[in-house]
């Protein structure tokens, strides 16, 4: 497997441009399945997740022409599902990644017949379906479990319903907004999700021909059509990948401007560190990272749905707070074992002790490089923010993960003076 080396101690200075949103770009890509006509995504990141999502559609059928360059260093995705081939999502493709599932509500929708399998991705600990299950009962579906796969049928077509999410999960927001736009009648989602990327999707199904009201709230209004239409629609900037460059920036005592991005996707995490001693400036397409003082600040953080803290951003923050001055508690409310990095930041000499769901940082005046093993795709990439300001050399093992989220890291990167290569397999 590929290795990341990073001689750390270098601070970041100069430009790094932000490609589109991965966790935009996957249900936007899902979405094609509820039309027959071609949906034109531009600003479409090049990482291995995307790369899962179109062979599962090319799977069932889609057409998928990839235009590599879009002038924003983006890729264009011209998807048709004009002739779906099949309603099933197979095992070995939807395992490599959770969000394969996004297929069963415009599958079910469009068809009125979907199978897929139970999906996989990282080890974060349980994320189930349930709710993306009894929403699509809600809306008529009959759904049953067996063998490893959730099989979906709806042969007089899915009806409106009122549908109240006992908790707020982004997935079954998703995939019951897509379903909702073929099915008959009004359907109200309560206590739906409101991250940047379902406004995104909500936004490009109205384009699509979808009517749906409420846009950006938890109280998400859509009448169904009998028919979408294709578009052209461009993916908004990742703000985890924004996050992270801005704590990697933060965490090297750099300055950094960041290209193609917006300052409004990443506020609350720009007020949190405004406690730490980052200034974070909007600028002409992007924004501006610099230390306020030679120090970093502990601060305390809870993970929460948006608009608050990021869960994506966690790991990244817990790097940053490595090395601040104090001590900070951090505390994880969205998912279950996601503290896997702690042991591979303590030998990198972080304090870190975890109680349940929060790590109390206690801050040490310098991390050592050391070898370390990515867990998953957050916890890798915290390594990389950890390995860029510990003194020596830090290997990072099972890089794969960072694939999946993160597009020339290396390279972006090291423009910016930081000393990282990728060690390829033989």
């Amino acid at each position: 497997m590929d290795k990341i080396r990073i001689k750390g101690g270098v601070p970041l200075e100069g430009v790094i441009p932000i490609g589109g949103a991965k966790n935009a770009a996957l249900p936007l890509m899902a979405a094609s399945l509820l039309t027959p006509d071609t949906l034109t995504l531009a600003n479409v990141p090049n990482l291995a997740d995307i790369a899962t999502m179109a062979n599962l559609l090319v799977q069932h059928g889609v057409t998928v022409a990839v235009d590599e360059a879009d002038g924003n260093g983006g890729q264009v995705l011209e998807l048709s599902a004009a002739h779906i081939t099949s309603t099933t999502a197979p095992y070995d493709l939807v395992r490599k990644m959770r969000a394969s599932i996004l297929v069963l509500g415009p599958l079910l929708a469009r068809y009125g017949r979907a199978r897929v399998s139970l999906p996989g991705g990282c080890a974060i600990g349980p994320r189930p379906v349930d709710l993306h299950i009894k929403g699509l009962q809600r809306l008529g579906a009959e759904v049953e479990l067996h063998g490893g796969y959730i099989d979906a049928r709806a042969p007089k077509g899915l009806q409106g319903a009122e549908i109240a999410f006992p908790a707020v999960s982004v997935g079954a927001t998703e995939n019951l907004l897509m379903a909702a736009t073929l099915a008959e009648g009004e359907t109200l989602l309560i206590n739906a999700a409101r991250e940047p990327e379902i406004t995104d999707l909500a936004n490009c199904l109205v384009a699509m021909g979808a009517r749906i009201d409420g846009i950006g709230t938890d109280r998400l209004s859509i009448v169904g059509s009998g028919r979408l239409h294709g578009t052209t629609h461009a993916i908004i900037p990742d703000r985890i990948e924004t996050g992270t460059y801005v704590m990697a920036a933060a965490a090297t005592d750099g300055e950094v401007q960041l290209t193609g991005t917006r300052i409004d996707l990443v506020a609350t995490l720009v007020r949190t560190l405004e406690g730490a001693g980052v200034e974070v400036s909007a600028v002409a397409d992007g924004l501006k990272v610099r230390r306020r003082s030679r120090s970093l600040e502990g601060v305390d953080i809870m993970t929460e749905p948006y608009p608050g803290f990021p869960t994506d951003l966690q790991a990244q923050m817990m790097a940053l707070m490595a090395s601040a001055r104090g001590a900070s508690m951090i505390t994880e409310t969205i998912f279950e074992n996601r503290f896997m990095h702690v042991p591979e930041l303590a030998r990198m000499g972080a304090n870190i002790t975890v109680h349940g769901t929060s790590a109390l940082v206690r801050g040490v005046p310098c991390l050592m490089g050391a070898p370390v093993m990515a867990t998953d795709l957050r916890a890798s990439v915290s390594l990389v923010v950890a390995g860029l300001v510990a003194e020596g050399e830090t290997l990072i093992n099972r890089v794969y993960h960072l694939d999946r989220g993160y597009e020339k890291i290396e390279e972006k990167l090291a423009a910016c003076g930081a000393r990282i290569e990728r060690q390829r397999d033989a």
